[in-house]
């Protein structure tokens, strides 16, 4: 009978302590937190909760497997796969709670610092630190695991004797991989692009999204995700349209007669401009940059917080200006010549009249003998 209670028993605390730890838990962080109900960092906390209660379990059944009898084929298998559960949870744990304490962190320092081209760079770094370390959780928790089996100690021992040689035969098989995670790095250290920041690469203009040790993707006005490798930014120029300030200078050029009243232009543009929201105060023009026989080039310049502000910016301009000149000065328009093109016999007898025209040639005479022969 105490045969069967025991197992029961320490069945049934390996399912409560779990739930006892993670209550306890639970409560802790709502008092260190003071009961906040808007705080970001409880749900992040309270994520861990899960992978908690796992180790715990796992290492409470590993701690109790002595005291349950179990056939002498049984016990070394189930002790070692509990060994094996134990240190697969805490990886788990260990990962989900360097994601909550990262993510607070930078959520804290969002919160407590203005500039936004420091955020995104402490947030690019935090990011890749995050990513890091988690990986170095994950291969400790395996190679741990692994170091539990006798052949793989063996295996182990075998390959520290000849560290030198594989490290020289893998650094030179994974060299593109490598490179790309000394880029990653580079990169973060390096706060050449950060995430958030809107670059231009080979005609493709983006926002940064995403930025991990080997590739970093781009998203696009379209909705669309570019992905490239980190190590392109490395070896390639590229342009980076916020890098310390995201305010940028838009231009829109017009082509107009020579009759434009430019001074009304450039006044009208101002009333635009005063009254737009897209327009930061920062500074703005109107000037006749070029002319042709036909036209004049008008430039019309003004300033935006950011890229996408001066793109919109941009095209209510050049639409607003348009409509004015057509409106209210359709003279100004620029206007082409339909007329067909005189030919060179035409321009000649339109320059000569017929008193002009030279005498004609005086006809040859002929002798009468040889009009006679």
């Amino acid at each position: 009978m105490w045969s069967v209670i025991r197992p029961l028993s320490l069945l049934c605390c390996a399912v409560a302590v779990p739930v006892l730890v993670g209550w306890v838990a639970d409560r802790l962080l709502r008092r260190a937190l003071g009961r906040r109900p808007g705080s970001r960092t409880l749900p992040l906390l309270r994520r861990c909760r899960m992978p908690l209660q796992a180790a715990v379990a796992a290492v409470w059944l590993y701690a109790a497997v002595p005291a349950v009898r179990l056939p002498e084929e049984l016990y070394p298998g189930t002790r070692h796969l509990l060994l094996l559960l134990a240190l697969a949870a805490s990886g788990w744990l260990g990962v989900r709670v360097t994601g909550a304490l990262v993510t607070t962190a930078v959520g804290r320092y969002e919160s407590a610092v203005d500039d936004d081209s420091r955020v995104r760079r402490i947030r690019t770094q935090v990011g890749l630190i995050r990513r890091v370390t988690q990986a170095a959780i994950v291969l400790l928790a395996i190679a741990s695991g692994l170091m539990t089996f006798p052949e793989a100690r063996t295996a182990g021992t075998s390959l520290l004797a000849s560290a030198g040689v594989i490290g020289v035969v893998a650094g030179i098989a994974a060299q593109s991989t490598l490179g790309n995670l000394f880029a990653g790095l580079q990169i973060a250290f390096g706060d050449m692009v950060r995430i958030g920041d809107v670059v231009v690469v080979d005609g493709e203009r983006g926002e940064v999204e995403e930025i991990t040790l080997t590739y970093l993707v781009l998203a696009t006005w379209d909705q669309r995700r570019v992905v490239m490798p980190v190590s392109y930014f490395t070896g390639r120029p590229f342009e980076n349209w916020s890098r310390k300030d995201p305010r940028m200078t838009g231009t829109v050029l017009l082509h107009l007669d020579h009759a434009a009243p430019i001074a009304e232009l450039r006044a009208e543009l101002k009333r635009y401009l005063d009254a737009s929201a897209l327009w930061d105060r920062q500074g703005w023009s109107l000037l006749v940059t070029d002319t042709t026989p036909t036209t004049v080039l008008v430039r019309a310049l003004m300033t935006a917080r950011d890229a996408d502000d001066v793109f919109t910016l941009r095209c209510a301009v050049r639409e607003h200006l348009l409509g004015y000149v057509r409106d209210h000065h359709p003279e100004a328009l620029p206007r082409v010549a339909t007329s067909a093109a005189a030919t060179l016999k035409t321009l000649d007898r339109a320059a000569w009249s017929p008193s002009d025209a030279p005498p004609p040639a005086p006809r040859p005479a002929v002798s009468l003998a040889k009009k006679e022969s």
